[in-house]
């Protein structure tokens, strides 16, 4: 999944009548997305990169990760690589790690989630959101997501380990020339359990939504 800053500026004004602190204090606008599903080939090397793709979803991460599970994913069109996440500067997140995460970037053209969990820690409780646990799949199209841990159990077909991330094209999205990747035709994983820091998403259906805030997550 690819990450950076992506800012966009309003610029309605008549020449002459804006102040230079006026053009700057314009409303800057960021993309996110609540979740979204990686997988990983067992004994994968990740190389450091910023991610390059169609769904150029870019901007600063927040530093605060969230956990998604799932009890199944299956997807059509899988690749993945590493890249490294950026905070803004002087992120209250940053901690020791200089504002900056190496994450594994996954992206799945098409893929659908049964009982979906995402949970992230604030303060003591927790923000809780659930779908796709009434007989409905959650759905998502281009999914991207950075990731610093995944579990589950996976199944993969015609995967390929170890090509170049900027030639890869079964999700759509490309790498950095040079950089290690893999790519599969479809991935099934079991068990999901993932602790991500973004994820971006063409279109996400969530069936039988659910939030709430909660003691535990997920």
């Amino acid at each position: 999944m690819a990450t950076s800053e992506d800012a966009a500026h309003t610029t309605e004004s008549t020449a002459g009548t804006e102040t230079p602190a006026q053009r700057k204090g314009r409303v800057r606008l960021k993309r996110t997305a609540l979740m979204a599903v990686p997988a990983v080939a067992a004994g994968a090397v990740l190389m450091t990169l910023t991610a390059q793709g169609v769904l150029a979803a870019q901007f600063s991460i927040s530093g605060m990760p969230f956990t998604v599970t799932a009890d199944s994913l299956d997807g059509v069109g899988f690749e993945q690589f590493g890249s490294l996440d950026h905070m803004i500067d002087d992120s209250p997140n940053a901690g020791d790690t200089g504002g900056q995460v190496l994450v594994a970037v996954s992206a799945i053209k098409e893929a659908s989630l049964t009982k979906l969990c995402q949970s992230v820690e604030l303060g003591g409780i927790n923000l809780l959101i659930k779908a796709g646990d009434a007989g409905t799949p959650v759905t998502a199209t281009n999914l991207t997501t950075d990731s610093d841990v995944l579990t589950g159990d996976a199944e993969f077909t015609n995967i390929e380990i170890g090509g170049d991330a900027s030639t890869y094209t079964k999700a759509g999205v490309k790498g950095l020339p040079g950089v290690f990747g893999q790519q599969a035709d479809t991935v099934t994983i079991r068990n999901l359990r993932q602790h991500n820091y973004a994820s971006t998403a063409a279109a996400f259906k969530l069936p039988n939504l659910h939030l709430s805030f909660s003691t535990e997550g997920c």
